[in-house]
């Protein structure tokens, strides 16, 4: 009996003027459709128009679109930027307004920075083990002296390929065993 694919969000950490993780989402998600094992979207925060968290009554139609859209995912693939050693204001507020959504997923995270953003890449493994999501190990680090050009435009390494598919196997693997518990 075959079995339904998983679905996987690629969520743009970013939400400011400029921002290359679009670039960088879908270059994922092009290596990603490729494989054929699980369905894949982008997922922009900037998208849902989200407030500050405790700023409002919380009825804003985007907070609700929010969480439906993790809902409808069995796992994420983070596309996350390193700022001042951490992540996004944007990307911390978006996880917050969700809870169960997040709840018994896995993920895999891919970041940049001038490190690679793995000091950012670190915070948010943190943040999600408090809400439940399972990350991955293989963590593919993109430099922005190497992979961008400019700073703006996104030209990666082809040595990239092996780590960003080892890790999509991970997050496919985990989504579907995990799926079992929701």
């Amino acid at each position: 009996m075959p079995t339904e694919k998983i679905n996987i969000g690629i969520i743009l950490g970013s939400t400011r003027q400029g921002r290359v993780s679009p670039q960088v989402g879908e270059w994922v998600k092009g290596i990603a459709d490729q494989r054929g094992n699980a369905d894949y979207e982008i997922v922009d925060i900037a998208d849902f128009e989200l407030p500050f968290l405790g700023t409002t009554d919380g009825t804003e139609p985007g907070i609700a679109a929010w969480n439906e859209k993790l809902a409808s995912l069995d796992g994420f693939v983070f596309i996350v930027q390193e700022y001042n050693h951490s992540i996004t204001g944007a990307l911390k507020n978006a996880l917050d307004f969700a809870r169960e959504a997040w709840n018994n997923k896995a993920a895999g995270i891919i970041s940049y920075g001038s490190t690679g953003g793995a000091r950012a890449a670190e915070h948010l493994r943190g943040i999600c083990g408090e809400l439940k999501i399972a990350d991955v190990r293989t963590h593919p680090t993109l430099s922005l002296f190497t992979d961008f050009e400019n700073g703006t435009e996104f030209k990666p390494q082809a040595l990239h390929l092996d780590n960003v598919n080892a890790m999509l196997d991970e997050v496919e693997a985990w989504s579907g065993a995990l799926r079992t518990l929701r």
